[in-house]
């Protein structure tokens, strides 16, 4: 099956899209206003004219028409003030915020671009300045600084994200939640999400959902990570250069700027990376190509670009034994090191999104994208090399309407996505050569085509019954196959076959109830699922096990969010359970082999907390400090593996207890500084519970100065030190390992000691 929808559907689809937009109409005056910080369309926007002193007001898209030119004013609440002239068929203007609190924050990558506070589900929205007062090198502070999210880092190219334990199990990086750059998926056809080829210099914000609440991304058990990357600003032409040195031998610099364009904008970035690691066998080079473009066309159309290209090389040190962790924590494994095992790859993703304004209450968005990967990695047991090709269309219409006198707005849509995967092993034959020599392509072991393909049809609504009750109902349906091709055992053992994982149905249903002026409190239950990778559906002989099964669960959750306006407090808390069913257990058999089991019901409870809120403000400086805090109370509740019970466990690779706290103080003049602490507790790093990694307590902290001269030119220099106390962690941990001959199993990466950072950041605007 080619595609799991037909050709013609496609080919009339373009045409249409094709048609509408060739004979798109022109208003006489029109316009758009959008946020100047998120480039989002800004509704119910009131246009005052100074002449006639008539009031218009913007639509969901935030367009507006107008008979006449003129100066007028533009009035939001939440925004400045701002003064426009209008004097053609069609403009773009920006309103900037006055602040950001929770009445402001908004989620971008929900359908309906709703207000934060009376999201029916858990969610956290990390704005740009929250990820500027960090460092540029890693995003794991970042997403650690949220409640439920769980970054791990064995290196700065080796790492694991969890939301709410979704995912620990994944033996090598992320798995079980979805990632969107844009509109572009980062998970590929397995389920598998790479998000440190992501440059954080390119990100404008990010948008994280927790639990299946997103039924429009595919429903996943974990989640969904949103990317929000910068796109060009309309108003000016800004380059920036960012030069950043530090311990370990790393150096990055880049090189940004927006680009206005008739109409439009245009943000371009070139990074590079390099870092001699704290490790043996821990280099790292990687460039990063970054361009994205938003186009305002018409009235009615609106045109986005979106490209990333990565070309990196990152040797790969793995995880180490308990007395080498504790001892000499430094050294490669042996055999990584021996053989100089590395990754050597490049990766590019390309997307283009319409968005069509049918009418002042309905809008069409299609965006179509490609990813591709060439990818050489050398290991200890073997040698791979992998070619990855993926294209995707992803359409939906939203439109608003009137139902029984009640606010209704509502989305449907289509996700359709394929990738087809080449990869072969060959004998790794460092052994046989001088040590200097590293990795020695042998002969070829095996040689497969994997393609993977994926239809989601989704549903979302949201009706506002009354004023402070809004009803929230969602649902995803998915199918999902996969086909392997053996082409190296064409007779005996041969790996062909096919499978599909059926038709699962993942709907939602939730509400929110304003039960005070600025407290709303929410309940949602949603249903989820992630399919099993095409190497979990394997058996030892390298037939596909017909009897695996995805992980299904559904979430039950309860929550409240608000602002205490006195104290100017913003808080968040989540009560949640999610049961899965069926949860995929990778049962690991030698070096490089892992067959995929379900291993019965695992229960997760957890309760989180998020506080904002300003310790002082004056005219001369400012004290912000924000926590946020997990309590995470996951175990098998049904988990036999051979002859071992492991039912009651906690499970696996997740801390009972995650504690963050975030301090920055910033002074008129420009100086400023963040702190940060985090607290993780112990770890079960087995199923058996016996071994647990230690907690540990890490503090970071950044100093700078920032300042504008000659009103054009922003200057910032700044200096950090992480891991304060020097403390000794593991900040990674590769569970279940096996030992193999009269070896330690090897569980541990261990984290970074006290190290520094120092730069400058250069911007001008013309």
């Amino acid at each position: 099956m080619a595609w799991l929808i037909p050709n013609k559907f496609l080919n009339h689809l373009i045409i249409n899209i094709l048609f509408v937009y060739a004979f798109a109409g022109y208003s006489q005056y029109a316009g758009k206003i959008i946020h100047g910080e998120k480039l989002i369309p800004l509704s119910q926007t009131e246009i005052i004219s100074n002449k006639k002193n008539e009031v218009y007001q913007t639509n969901l898209q935030g367009e507006f028409d107008l008979s006449d030119e003129g100066k007028y004013v533009l009035v939001k609440e939440g925004f400045k003030t701002d003064t426009i002239i209008i004097s053609k068929s069609f403009e773009v203007f920006y309103l900037y915020p006055l602040s950001e609190d929770l009445d402001e924050i908004v989620l971008t990558s929900n359908n309906f671009t709703s207000s934060l506070k009376t999201y029916a589900g858990g969610a956290t929205v990390v704005e740009k300045n929250e990820i500027n007062i960090q460092n540029n090198i890693n995003i794991a502070p970042i997403l650690n600084s949220v409640s439920g999210v769980f970054m791990q880092n064995g290196t700065l190219s080796t790492n694991r994200i969890t939301i709410r334990g979704i995912g620990s199990r994944t033996l090598f990086g992320t798995s079980k939640i979805r990632a969107y750059y844009q509109d572009i998926p980062l998970t590929n056809g397995s389920g598998e999400s790479n998000m440190d080829d992501l440059e954080l210099d390119a990100i404008a914000r990010i948008e994280i959902t927790k639990g299946p609440s997103s039924s429009t991304y595919g429903a996943g058990l974990g989640g969904t990570i949103h990317w929000i990357p910068k796109k060009g600003n309309i108003s000016y032409f800004n380059p920036e250069i960012r030069f950043t040195m530090g311990s370990f031998g790393l150096r990055k610099y880049s090189i940004q700027s927006d680009l206005p364009l008739k109409n439009g904008a245009m943000n371009l970035l070139y990074s590079n990376t390099e870092s001699e690691g704290y490790r043996e066998n821990n280099q790292l080079d990687k460039q990063i190509i970054n361009l994205t473009s938003n186009h305002f066309l018409s009235e009615k159309h609106t045109l986005n670009f979106i490209s990333n290209y990565i070309s990196l090389k990152s040797y790969i040190p793995s995880s180490l034994d308990f007395d080498t962790y504790k001892n000499n924590p430094s050294d490669a494994a042996f055999t990584w090191g021996a053989s100089k095992g590395n990754e050597d790859y490049q990766k590019g993703l390309f997307g283009l999104s319409w968005n069509y304004s049918v009418n002042d209450k309905s809008s069409l968005k299609t965006s179509i994208y490609s990813t591709f990967l060439a990818s050489d990695e050398d290991r200890p047991f073997n040698i791979l090399e992998e070619n990855t090709l993926s294209v995707g269309l992803r359409s939906k219409f939203l439109s608003e309407h009137i139902l029984f006198n009640k606010n209704l707005n509502w989305t449907v849509g289509f996700e359709v996505f394929r990738d087809k995967k080449d990869y072969q092993t060959f004998e790794n034959l460092y052994r046989d050569f001088p040590p200097e020599s590293g990795s020695v392509k042998g002969e070829i072991i095996s040689d497969l085509v994997e393609n993977r393909q994926f239809f989601n049809l989704f549903f979302d609504s949201k009706l506002l019954l009354t004023e402070k009750i809004q009803f929230h109902l969602g649902m995803n349906w998915n199918y999902t196959t996969y086909t392997l091709d053996d082409l190296f055992n064409k007779e005996i053992n041969n790996a062909s076959g096919n499978y599909n994982f059926g038709h699962i149905f993942s709907p939602k249903i939730g509400f929110s109830y304003e039960y005070l002026d600025n407290h709303v409190g929410y309940a949602t239950i949603a249903h989820g699922f992630s399919p099993p990778t095409l190497e979990e559906t394997l058996l030892p002989d390298g037939q596909i096990n017909q009897n695996i099964k995805p992980e299904t669960g559904w979430n039950f959750e309860m929550g409240a969010r608000g602002t205490f306006k006195n104290l100017k407090l913003d808080y968040s808390l989540s009560l949640y359970q999610m049961k899965v069913k069926d949860q995929l257990v990778a049962r690991r058999t030698g070096d490089d082999e892992f067959v995929g089991i379900n291993a019965g019901e695992t229960d997760f409870v957890g309760i989180e907390i998020d506080l904002n809120y300003p310790l002082l403000t004056s005219d001369f400086w400012q004290i912000k400090h924000r926590n946020s805090f997990s309590y995470n109370l996951y175990t098998f509740q049904d988990f036999e593996d051979l002859d071992n019970d492991f039912s009651g466990n906690k499970v696996t690779g997740v801390p009972p207890v995650v504690f963050n706290s975030l301090l920055f103080f910033q002074t008129k003049p420009g100086f400023y500084s963040t702190l940060q602490y985090q607290f993780i507790d112990e770890i079960p790093v087995n199923d058996a519970n016996s071994i647990f990694a230690d907690s540990y307590q890490l503090l970071h902290v950044k100093l700078g100065y920032q300042n504008a001269f000659f009103q054009n030119f922003r200057f910032d220099a700044f200096f950090g030190m992480n891991n304060l106390f020097d403390e000794k962690y593991a900040s990674m941990l590769q569970i279940n390992a096996t030992a193999f001959g009269n070896n330690s199993p090897r569980y541990y990466y261990p984290g970074e000691p006290l190290n520094y950072y120092f730069g400058v950041n250069l911007s001008y605007f013309f």
